[in-house]
């Protein structure tokens, strides 16, 4: 299994789009002519370029908007809500995903733009858009596409639900016994718990978290005090669920049946003001500014100054207000005031206001059928003989594709390492690691034990900060050093180093990746683990952390890629070279796989690289800043994105370099940050078997006509269908090849 990627019979072993040459552009091919000089390439043959002259790189109408093209991706997420090649649980999950994305949209990108025009800050940036302008495109596409949303789940998801035994219960459905069971829920878990606020001259209005649920209240009548009723604030308790299910024998035969928290609250509203009349209840959510920015002049303490941070971001200034579509306009009104919001960051939605708790529920349904089959990732042949991890590493360099192929190999190599009394010294970065890590327990372990444990933890991977801060108190309690990186750039690189004494003298392993050290995403994105005994490899690898832990001048690194060193200069470099290839009339091909791809250099060297001829072939998830096909620029890039059950998350990039292919693994993307104000690590596979299986698992990804996104030069996304030609979806054909058979 290691060395060979066995495909289903309809994934041909060389991809051609079919978009690829001259006569897919309508060209003629030249009769009874000599032949002209060529590039030919595994996925087409073009005529040698002209030579580079008119077309100029930094011209804005080249670029798309960063922002734009990331509400792009969640939009295509959205749409799998609507692919009935997903099982229905799964389609729901894919528009709750939509809803905790655009949460985070709004927090951090819709912030930052509203943040900078309130500054007076509205130039533009290298695609010529001023934040302003962006603004009122994404407060237009993002009330559509949330409208459609909620659309998608009253009338498709919900009633496929119900078909299948899965109800939710509107309160005008509850049956009898159903509406004693929630009154009785209500006096016994919600009452006691809640704090309804009154708005008047000594009650102001509360301070509300954020995407807290929330009801605003007309009142009518006098309270106990003599007050006349206005309105009233109730915050639904955090402590509580959102969706409730309904005990069985209260369930319409073979159903399953839940309430939503907010459907309780509204209808027993009136108990919170007794003697008072309720003339209207409706829920909202206000969604605030959620980044964090710690300015390194003025911070002596990191951990410190985030813990800080942490309460400050419950309480951001507003950036979106939503409100259930029944509320009067003059409530929204008020409410959009008091938030110091417009009109155009209103959200009226016909339902509940915070989708994304629903995802509790889908984890307490036991429904395999409406889910997706699961799997036993599978293991290299190397590793299924047990024994020690590190003579199986010793043997030869290890590569690891999750979650098709088990993450467990890594988390054992820190146990083992933990255990074993040859070995002096582990180092390792954590970025995301989960609260409850196993990797994290053995380097407990191993400092308890007398071994010098150095951790560099980055405190502020953004919404995981809480849990970084946890994990570094808990590992300095266990002796550990514990290193926060370095200031003014995040430690992003996926690293580990071992020391082991072997046979009187000391030998060193590494593993690098492009992914988090996360036992649970490990099981939902993509992504390569290296586990090497490579000299050179794990030298390198020794120096970045010297350079972490310590101070002084930039280390020499031998072979490893270094930001914010080396990788940028040296990506723009092979793009470069393979042009070069192509004006000398070699075949020449590249291809990159990342996240995002926003970086203007970066692209610019794309660009020079298609107009040399060099067949470009893009897969980028998320945002992508380039724009494909336009004549004479980027004719030769196709840019695809792959959206489907597992998280595309792997960074890797091909080089045929003129018959000598090179390939690297990445914890970067193609972004500014990445390059310039992180700490990341680009590795190369040195074994060529590992290096052509990398290559062979990327051609899958060219070929899918499932769950693949082609780009367009006007932005936007077509979804490739498979039309007469067999259907070949890459996450599936990976997974037929390295998953463990049953």
């Amino acid at each position: 299994m290691e060395d060979r990627s066995p495909r289903p019979p309809s994934a041909p072993t060389s991809p051609a789009p079919a978009d690829s040459g001259p006569a897919a552009r309508g060209e003629e091919a030249p009769a009874e002519l000599p032949a002209p000089r060529l590039n030919q390439t595994r996925t087409g043959i073009k005529p040698k370029a002209l030579p580079e002259a008119e077309a100029d790189l930094s011209d804005p109408s080249l670029y798309f908007n960063r922002e734009l093209s990331h509400l792009q991706f969640n939009i295509r997420v959205l749409e799998q809500a609507l692919d009935e090649a997903h099982p229905l649980l799964n389609r729901l999950m894919f528009l709750l995903i939509f809803s905790s994305n655009l949460d985070e949209f709004f927090e951090i990108r819709v912030a930052g733009l509203k943040h900078r025009v309130a500054l007076g800050d509205d130039a533009t940036g290298f695609d010529g858009r001023s934040p302003s302008s962006v603004l009122g495109e994404i407060s237009q596409i993002a009330h559509e596409q949330i409208e459609r949303q909620y659309r998608i789940l009253n009338e498709i998801l919900l009633p496929a639900l119900k078909e299948k035994g899965l109800r939710f219960r509107r309160r005008s459905e509850w049956t009898d016994a159903q509406r004693d069971w929630v009154r009785e829920y209500f006096d016994d878990e919600i009452m006691p718990v809640i704090s309804p606020i009154g708005l008047d001259p000594s009650h102001p209005f509360p301070r509300l978290v954020n995407k807290s649920l929330n009801f605003i209240v007309q009142l009518e009548g006098k309270d106990a005090f003599g007050r006349e009723g206005g309105l009233a604030i109730l915050p639904a308790p955090r402590s509580l669920p959102r969706v409730i299910s309904l005990p069985p024998e209260l369930c319409e035969a073979g159903f399953k049946e839940a309430v939503f928290l907010s459907s309780m609250i509204h209808a027993h509203a009136e108990e919170l003001f007794p003697g008072m009349t309720v003339r209207g209840c409706y829920q909202f959510r206000l969604t605030r500014n959620a980044d964090m920015t710690v300015d390194p002049e003025e911070v002596s303490d990191l951990a410190s100054a985030l813990r800080g941070e942490l309460l400050a971001r419950r309480y951001g200034s507003g950036v979106r207000l939503e409100v259930v579509d029944t509320c009067p306009d003059e409530l929204a009104g008020f409410l959009l005031r008091e938030f110091a919001l417009g009109q155009e960051d209103l959200y009226r939605v016909n339902g509940p206001v915070n989708l994304t708790r629903m995802m509790s529920l889908i984890a307490e349904v036991e429904r395999p059928d409406l889910v997706y089959r699961p799997f036993t990732p599978g293991l290299p042949k190397n590793l299924k003989k047990g024994g020690s991890l590190f003579d199986a590493i010793a043997a030869g360099d290890i590569l690891l594709h999750h979650p098709f192929q088990s993450f467990a190999p890594v988390e054992e190599l820190l146990a083992e390492a933990a255990r074993d009394p040859s070995v002096l010294a582990i180092k390792q970065t954590l970025y995301r690691t989960g609260a409850d890590s196993p990797i994290v327990n053995s380097l407990v372990e191993a400092a308890r034990g007398g071994k010098e444990v150095t951790v560099v933890i980055e405190l502020r991977a953004r919404f995981d900060e809480a849990d970084n801060l946890a994990l570094a108190s808990r590992l300095q309690e266990a002796g550990a050093i514990v290193i926060y990186g370095v200031m003014a750039y995040k430690t992003h690189a996926k690293m580990v180093h071992i020391v082991r004494r072997e046979r009187g003298r000391l030998s060193h392993y590494a593993h690098l990746g492009t992914g988090n050290y996360h036992s649970r995403t490990a099981k939902l994105y993509t992504d390569y683990s290296l586990l090497t005994a490579d000299e050179v490899l794990c030298e390198d690898v020794h120096q970045v952390f010297q350079q972490l832990s310590g101070m002084g001048r930039a280390r020499h690194i031998e072979t490893l890629l270094h930001a914010p060193f080396t990788l940028h200069e040296r990506m723009v470099a092979m793009i470069d070279r393979e042009a070069e290839h192509a004006r000398r009339g070699h075949r020449a091909h590249l291809i990159i796989k990342c996240n995002s791809l926003t970086e203007p250099k970066l692209i610019q060297a794309l660009y020079r690289a298609s107009r040399a001829g060099v067949e470009c072939d893009l897969i980028i998830r998320g945002m992508c800043c380039l724009r494909p096909g336009v004549p004479g620029v980027s004719e030769t890039i196709r840019v695809r994105s792959i959206i489907g059950r597992f998280l595309e998350h792997t960074r890797v990039f091909y080089f045929h370099n003129n018959g000598k292919p090179e390939v690297w693994g990445s914890s970067a993307d193609f972004m500014s940050r990445n390059m310039f104000h992180r700490v990341e690590t680009c590795f190369p596979l040195r074994d060529r078997k590992l290096a052509a299986r990398v290559r062979k698992d990327l051609e899958t990804y060219l070929v899918d006509n499932c769950q693949s996104w082609r780009l367009q030069a006007d932005g936007t996304y077509v979804k490739q269908t498979p039309g007469d030609a067999a259907p070949i979806s890459a996450q599936e054909t990976l997974l037929y090849a390295y998953a463990a058979r049953a």
